[in-house]
């Protein structure tokens, strides 16, 4: 959903010898491309503004690479161009770039929809959703472009990338290529807005502050709101505007989208419509999606899409590619390292040289067959790329359990039924998700040093002795806990950690010096909104006091714990400001009032008979 401008995406030719991290200048891109705006009609009339960059000696040969976006297709005006960065192979061998107001933003016609849902078509000929808007656009393209070969890829990044997912459905077929990178596709369970029904509030704000703000026209320049956060940071700010009702009020009152979510508190029909992975049917072209295990906006995405195009569209060529990337880190960095993590190659260039270009060559130009497995990742810690047939692959499937003494171990717990450890949560006292206060939303958190959370007296940690042997974990990682509260709802925030052993060597990231020894690296992170435990669409309140069976599932990992690491587990109750603060109590916390706010004691059973525990899938 987050900004991803489109000259981070699609890569343009060199003058002269450059490498593959060179940015293609404007006036270098004048000197070799033409130019042409376009205001496209789609079936019910509205048109939609395009532009299109076509060599100035294309001969019918120039596949076309389109991109759909709700941000900006600018700059605008025939004589104006922008600049791009990527793959200069694109460039060498003509491709066409296409850039696409989506309906209702920018310079097009027609009313904008946050994550249309899919439908069009179904009931009257005339009716659009994203889809249907982007077969039209490929139709009038291919007819009109001078010089294009006839094929189309589509490709894009975050929302962009949704545009992409949604121009496989019921494909054209001039459509010989899709690529969904970080494709926003389930606001209520893992994109954005929401995660297991957990509100995403600083991600949510942020963007809709200025995203949300609605136009009078085509072509309006909207003005950005401005807001004092002060000097104590996202944290203060945040929890100064607590109960969410307060922020609605005094920020957000004219945001539509916002509202929605405020008034659609649980996985309703609101949200089921809006569930991209149900509707990707009858794909035709090939497939590409590409993700970030570090991405802290839509991995879910992209661990989705792929898996829900694999299994509706049985035979097509359909492949994933997963790297330590955050959001859009394959096609704007070198991806060499990462916070304080070097990963030992440019592996954004690999993908970018030897991955996507080659993808979409051979499906839109006739270029040599990369052969693609099913699942490309990047297997962190080993620090390598390992090629799987399908995923999640076949593993071995092991539990490491809570244990006394913060023990975490292969064995099943012996303790007696009420052993526990228990911590209290204060929701007007949240646990911040940062070490030092921030000023907007890092995006190294992802993997960030975990150590400062130890001390703390609302955090409970796990860990294992050091491992005799590497552990390798492909896959999801599921959550099994056993808890109680003395509230009737409840957060639950559960981390895998790798922790370097003591004599592990320093890292050098831009010039510094990161000492690594003892290093708590966050591998994955998720939460879960207790309520929503057994069901999305039909929440249940926690008895107070009673052993509950809370259970979940982490994103998919791709890493390697060495030998001599050891495996920690990290659990809290709240994640703040980056997830609203729940009340602990069993209510709509958009519209909570301070009353309701309580202090909760949160207790994780380890016995035989409650045995927490979270399931790796581990190569055998």
């Amino acid at each position: 959903m987050f900004l991803i401008f489109a000259c981070a995406i699609f890569p343009f030719h060199p003058i002269g010898p450059q490498s593959p991290t060179t940015p293609i200048t404007v006036a270098e891109v004048r000197t070799l491309y033409n130019k042409v705006e376009m205001m496209i009609p789609m079936r019910d009339g509205i048109k939609l503004y395009c532009n299109a960059y076509v060599p100035k000696n294309a001969d019918g040969r120039s596949p076309i690479l389109l991109e759909r976006t709700p941000y900006s297709a600018g700059p605008y005006g025939p004589d104006t161009y922008k600049s791009f960065s990527g793959s200069h192979k694109f460039i060498e061998n003509g491709y066409i770039f296409a850039f696409e107001d989506v309906r209702g933003k920018n310079h097009s016609e027609g009313e904008f929809m946050d994550v249309r849902p899919e439908g069009g078509g179904k009931y009257n000929p005339s009716d659009i959703d994203e889809s249907t808007d982007c077969y039209d656009t490929i139709d009038y393209l291919v007819k009109n472009l001078k010089g294009n070969n006839g094929s189309v890829g589509v490709t894009g990044i975050s929302y962009p990338g949704f545009y992409a997912a949604c121009a496989g459905i019921n494909s054209h077929p001039a459509l010989k290529a899709i690529s969904p990178q970080a494709p926003v596709s389930e606001y209520f369970k893992g994109d954005d807005i929401h995660h297991n029904g957990a509100f995403f509030m600083e991600d949510a704000f942020n963007f809709d502050i200025w995203f949300g703000q609605r136009r009078k026209g085509p072509g309006e320049h909207l003005n950005m709101p401005r807001i004092d956060r002060g000097e104590d940071g996202e944290y203060a700010w945040f929890l100064s505007q607590m109960p969410l009702a307060n922020l609605t009020k005094e920020y957000m009152l004219g945001n539509v989208f916002w509202n929605q979510v405020m008034d659609h508190g649980i996985y309703d029909d609101f949200w089921q419509r809006r569930t991209l992975e149900s509707h990707l049917k009858n794909i035709r072209c090939a497939v590409l999606t590409v993700g970030g295990f570090f991405d802290a906006e839509d991995m879910y995405g992209a661990l989705n899409v792929y898996k829900a195009i694999d299994k509706l569209n049985p035979g097509i060529d359909n492949s994933i590619v997963m790297g330590p990337w955050f959001h859009g880190g394959w096609a704007r960095s070198t991806g060499r390292t990462f916070g304080d993590i070097d990963f030992g190659s440019d592996v954004s260039i690999y993908f970018r040289e030897a991955v996507e270009f080659p993808f979409f060559d051979h499906y839109l130009r006739g270029g040599p067959d990369p052969h693609l497995p099913k699942a490309l990742m990047f297997e962190t810690g080993a620090n390598k790329w390992d090629s799987f047939d399908s995923w999640p692959p076949k593993a071995n499937h092991k539990n490491l359990y809570l244990n006394v003494g913060k023990g975490l171990t292969w064995e099943k717990p012996k303790a007696e039924n009420e052993a526990a450890d228990s911590y209290v949560n204060d929701p007007l006292h949240p646990t911040d998700y940062t070490e030092k206060p921030v000023r907007e939303r890092p995006r190294e958190y992802m993997i960030a040093d975990q150590r400062f959370n130890e001390a703390k007296p609302d955090v409970l940690t796990y860990e294992t002795t050091p491992l005799d042997s590497a552990v390798t974990t492909w896959g999801p990682v599921k959550v099994d806990l056993f808890a109680s509260t003395t509230g009737t709802d409840a957060d639950f925030v559960v981390k895998l950690i790798d922790v370097l052993p003591p004599n592990a060597p320093d890292n050098h990231i831009a010039g510094q010096v990161v000492p690594m020894a003892n290093y708590e690296m966050l591998v994955r992170a998720e939460i879960m909104r207790g309520k929503f435990r057994n069901s999305y669409s039909a929440p249940e309140p926690f008895i107070p006091g009673a052993v509950t069976a809370v259970d979940f599932h982490l994103n998919d990992v791709c890493h390697t714990f060495l030998k001599g690491h050891r495996i920690m587990v990290q659990i809290q109750s709240s994640w703040f400001p980056l997830v609203d603060p729940n009340p602990n109590k069993f209510v709509d916390i958009y519209h909570a009032t301070p009353d309701d706010f309580q202090k909760a004691i949160i207790r994780l059973m380890r016995s035989t008979k409650f045995p927490s525990h979270i399931e790796l899938c581990v190569k055998p």
